[in-house]
Protein backbone atom coordinates (compact mmCIF):
# COMPACT_ATOMS: atom_id res chain seq x y z
CA UNK A 1 0.00 0.00 0.00
CA UNK A 2 1.16 3.39 -1.10
CA UNK A 3 1.92 5.87 1.82
CA UNK A 4 -0.64 8.00 0.74
CA UNK A 5 -3.27 5.44 0.19
CA UNK A 6 -2.34 4.34 3.82
CA UNK A 7 -3.05 7.58 5.44
CA UNK A 8 -6.43 7.66 3.45
CA UNK A 9 -7.15 4.70 5.15
CA UNK A 10 -6.60 5.80 8.31
CA UNK A 11 -8.47 8.94 8.18
CA UNK A 12 -11.43 7.35 6.45
CA UNK A 13 -11.48 4.80 9.25
CA UNK A 14 -11.58 7.66 12.06
CA UNK A 15 -14.82 9.15 10.74
CA UNK A 16 -18.10 8.55 12.16
CA UNK A 17 -20.51 5.59 11.14
CA UNK A 18 -22.67 7.59 8.82
CA UNK A 19 -19.87 9.38 7.21
CA UNK A 20 -18.09 6.33 6.67
CA UNK A 21 -21.04 4.70 5.09
CA UNK A 22 -21.46 7.92 2.64
CA UNK A 23 -17.65 7.55 1.49
CA UNK A 24 -18.05 3.71 1.19
CA UNK A 25 -21.42 4.59 -1.18
CA UNK A 26 -19.18 7.16 -3.20
CA UNK A 27 -16.19 5.27 -3.79
CA UNK A 28 -18.25 2.10 -4.93
CA UNK A 29 -20.37 4.19 -7.26
CA UNK A 30 -17.22 5.90 -8.47
CA UNK A 31 -16.00 2.13 -9.93
CA UNK A 32 -18.13 2.60 -12.79
CA UNK A 33 -21.31 0.68 -11.09
CA UNK A 34 -25.03 2.32 -10.43
CA UNK A 35 -24.87 6.13 -10.95
CA UNK A 36 -27.09 7.76 -9.02
CA UNK A 37 -30.72 9.37 -9.76
CA UNK A 38 -31.45 12.99 -9.37
CA UNK A 39 -34.22 11.51 -6.70
CA UNK A 40 -31.18 10.42 -5.13
CA UNK A 41 -28.87 12.82 -5.51
CA UNK A 42 -31.73 15.18 -4.07
CA UNK A 43 -32.12 12.38 -1.19
CA UNK A 44 -27.94 12.88 -0.36
CA UNK A 45 -28.58 16.56 -0.39
CA UNK A 46 -31.66 16.43 2.38
CA UNK A 47 -29.95 13.50 4.42
CA UNK A 48 -26.62 15.74 4.55
CA UNK A 49 -28.15 18.78 5.48
CA UNK A 50 -30.19 17.09 8.37
CA UNK A 51 -27.66 15.58 9.59
CA UNK A 52 -25.57 19.21 9.42
CA UNK A 53 -28.23 20.18 11.55
CA UNK A 54 -27.88 18.03 14.27
CA UNK A 55 -24.52 17.84 14.41
CA UNK A 56 -24.86 21.71 15.27
CA UNK A 57 -27.52 21.16 17.72
CA UNK A 58 -30.72 22.40 15.55
CA UNK A 59 -32.34 18.99 14.86
CA UNK A 60 -32.81 16.36 17.84
CA UNK A 61 -32.51 12.52 17.20
CA UNK A 62 -35.85 10.11 16.52
CA UNK A 63 -35.83 6.86 18.40
CA UNK A 64 -35.58 4.10 14.99
CA UNK A 65 -38.34 2.01 16.68
CA UNK A 66 -40.67 5.93 16.92
CA UNK A 67 -39.77 6.21 13.36
CA UNK A 68 -40.89 2.38 12.13
CA UNK A 69 -44.23 2.76 14.37
CA UNK A 70 -44.85 6.06 12.71
CA UNK A 71 -44.51 4.37 9.09
CA UNK A 72 -46.56 1.23 10.31
CA UNK A 73 -49.03 3.83 11.50
CA UNK A 74 -49.36 5.15 7.97
CA UNK A 75 -48.82 2.38 6.02
CA UNK A 76 -51.36 0.23 7.91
Amino acid sequence: MTAILDKVEQEALNLPREERAFLADRLLSSLGGEVLSDVDTAWVAEAERRYGEYQAGRRQPIPAADVFAEADRLLG
